[in-house]
């Protein structure tokens, strides 16, 4: 199959035609992305909509294209190639960081959506990884600490290991996967909290209170 590039309307809509169709695809990684580095109110706002479009609007569209096939075939892979700064927002560019949030919530929601069914999907969260990403940002990859930076090939294998496993989540250089797990379980204890009938207390005027 001819490559295509993304960007491109009539290319996508070639590999997300591609997706829907072909019966011997059981596996999509979404990983084509690009990353715009500086302030966001210092950069060009049509590059912050293009890495936009890139990395969220064009991993929703093939995701929407592959996953019904595999559902109606009982099998099925859909990897989301995410990062840690879905984590860590203060870290890098407001924009990249919120397009990788996106791939993290998709997967999490498909995951619950899915249950039940023989499809999986994985979010991958990588940290620094030696790719041609950083260049093309305008960052020279050899600024970066060498203790902060994985090898591609190492940090793929990771995400194939974690897959392996089982996990919904992979996290290629955390050490202890019960920090990942502490902090969802917190996430999940706020939730009877998050949407009730009435603000809290603390935001109440004492009349309110009374």
């Amino acid at each position: 199959m001819a490559a295509a590039d993304l960007t491109e309307r009539n290319d996508l809509l070639r590999i997300e035609r591609r997706l829907r169709e072909d019966d011997s695809i059981t596996m999509l990684v979404n990983n084509a992305g690009m990353a715009v580095a500086g302030p966001m109110l210092a950069t060009d706002p049509d590059r912050l909509e293009a890495m936009v479009h890139l990395n969220v609007t064009v991993a929703l569209r093939l995701a929407h294209a592959a996953v019904p096939g595999f559902v109606a075939r009982g099998q099925g892979t859909l990897i989301n190639i995410a990062s840690v700064l879905a984590l860590a927002p203060e870290r890098f560019n407001a924009t990249y960081s919120g397009t990788k949030a996106f791939l993290l919530n998709l997967s999490q929601a498909l995951q619950t959506e899915l249950k039940g069914t023989a499809v999986r999907v994985q979010a991958v969260l990588p940290g620094a990884t030696r790719t041609d990403i950083w260049a093309k940002a305008g960052l020279d990859v050899a600024s970066l600490p060498p203790k902060n930076l994985m090898e591609v090939d190492e940090m793929v294998d990771a995400a194939l290991a974690g897959l392996d496993q089982g996990e919904a989540i992979t996290i290629p250089s955390l050490p202890d996967p019960g920090e990942w797990e502490r902090l969802q379980a917190a996430r999940l204890a706020m939730a009877p909290n998050l949407s009730r009938d009435h603000a809290a207390a603390r935001y109440l005027r004492p009349t309110q209170e009374a």
